[in-house]
């Protein structure tokens, strides 16, 4: 792969050395001319053409490839709060049921599970151990009560990445659910959702994906598509929507159940770009790409006296780099290193984040290692 001529997909380049793409990401042109393609069409045709949903349909296809769902699995949503949100309040409970997940997970992967101790679901939450959450202890947590498993393919602070198949083969022998947040990973590592046991995932575009905010998607295996009730129902939830003649409420037969009303079109354009590039290239250079460029980063933190405190272990690392030193506030030498050398990283849980991407370059690494105080 020609990862210098790749830039030329990121404009940013030319203006920034972005490693935030654990925040929101920049888009790629891919993305921004696809989603320009639908507003032309829009300003040029209106909907005369009526292409637009078929359109979507295609978009619903490469997003179910790389993800090894069937397209009937997978709809769009809002953002991963709401795909969440779906399951947390599609599901049927009762008083004692409980939902395992951990206490460093993003707010997005907590609030709906919290909303329903009112009605008398338990939420448990395993404890991380120095950057890791032990699969043994998930494992360990579950129990005859337990419903869901509700954890983050990536943790969003330390980078820890979660073997997913071997928690899905583990949930599926117990009859209990496992549902994905899979923000940090989707784009940058390759997630199975048959080969990992995975029974619902949501994401939304603006991190791995170089996509835009507000649009998601939500994979719902099909067998549990009859038991998952929808939340919000509308024209787009039904069987043969475009037929405006009658009135006859009967859900599709597929993950657009869980639709309502008009999809974000221009989101689902962009979206579409950002996967077409995602695919070109292929989850699998793309993760050993990041892989290379954490492993340099992190060599170089070390060498210079900084704590690392993402796990690097194989299989648990990812494109999370989480970092600290005693020198000085993170916050203070994170706006040093962007209104001074135009690098961007975060600052999470107290600690400097960097998340390169696959277009970054050993060079941009190593400025962000040569401009942080010295130790």
């Amino acid at each position: 792969m020609d990862w210098d001529t790749l830039r030329d997909e990121f404009p940013i380049t030319k203006n920034y050395n972005f490693q935030n793409h654990a925040g929101v990401a920049p888009l790629s042109r891919r993305c921004a001319d696809t989603g320009r393609l639908y507003l032309q069409q829009c300003q040029d045709a209106a909907y005369i053409e009526g292409h637009f949903y078929r359109h979507a349909d295609r978009v619903r296809s490469q997003v179910a490839h790389l993800i090894n769902a069937k397209s009937d699995e997978v709809t769009f949503c809002r953002n991963t709060s709401d795909g969440l949100s779906m399951v947390a309040n599609g599901l049927s409970w009762n008083s004692g049921d409980n939902v395992i997940t951990t206490n460093v997970e993003f707010q997005a992967n907590m609030y709906p599970w919290m909303s329903l101790r009112s009605r008398g679901v338990q939420v448990r939450m395993v404890l991380e151990e120095d950057g890791r959450i032990p699969i043994e202890r998930i494992i360990e947590a579950i129990d005859s009560r337990t419903r869901v498993v509700a954890i983050s393919s990536v943790q969003f602070a330390s980078g820890y990445r979660i073997d997913l198949a071997t928690l899905g083969d583990y949930c599926q022998e117990k009859g209990v659910l496992l549902c994905v947040d899979a923000i940090q990973s989707l784009g940058a590592f390759p997630i199975d959702v048959r080969a990992m046991n995975i029974d619902f995932l949501t994401a939304d575009g603006h991190k791995w994906l170089c996509a835009p905010e507000g649009i998601g998607i939500f994979f719902v295996r099909k067998e549990l598509q009859g038991h998952l009730r929808p939340t919000t129902i509308g024209w787009m939830s039904m069987k043969d929507p475009f037929n405006f003649n009658r009135y006859q409420f009967d859900f599709a037969d597929s993950a657009r159940r869980y639709d309502s009303g008009s999809y974000n079109l221009a989101g689902i354009y962009a979206l579409g770009g950002a996967l077409e590039l995602i695919h070109e290239i292929g989850v699998e250079h793309i993760s050993r790409r990041v892989l290379h460029l954490t492993d340099r980063l992190v060599a170089g933190l070390r060498d210079k006296g900084y704590r690392v405190t993402s796990s690097r272990a194989p299989g648990e690392s990812s494109g999370i780099v989480s970092f600290f030193t005693d020198l000085q506030p993170p916050e203070k030498i994170q706006q040093h290193l962007q209104a001074e050398h135009r690098i961007v990283i975060a600052v999470r849980h107290g600690r400097l984040r960097s998340s390169p991407h696959m277009y970054n370059t050993d060079r941009e690494i190593d400025q962000l290692i040569e401009a942080l105080p010295k130790h």
